[in-house]
């Protein structure tokens, strides 16, 4: 399992609109091949930055088979008019084991 870390910069002004924009793509990351949830934090420093976080089961099925989905096209088109800056996204693993 590993999990994608989405840095996006919202357009100040914006950030009410870019929430219900990403409520509405979570069923097409939920839907997708490989995927096994999906969160979205907000910063309390900084309102306009968010972090999206999606469970993977491989890089692959985010990197090849989501975002050649019509589920990653909609959820572009829903919240891509909302960034300040294009995403910013790497992929982490666990390493520390309670």
């Amino acid at each position: 399992m590993i999990t994608e870390i989405a840095r996006i910069e919202i357009r100040p002004g914006q950030e009410e609109e870019f929430e219900r924009a990403v409520a509405e793509a979570v069923p097409h990351f939920l839907a997708a091949d490989g995927c096994h949830g999906v969160d979205l934090l907000r910063s309390v420093e900084h309102p306009s930055r968010y972090r999206l976080t999606v469970r993977w089961e491989t890089v692959e099925h985010h990197i090849v088979t989501f975002r050649a989905s019509e589920g990653f096209a909609r959820w572009r088109a829903l919240a891509g008019p909302h960034f300040a800056a294009p995403p910013q996204v790497e992929h982490v693993v666990s390493v520390l084991a309670p």
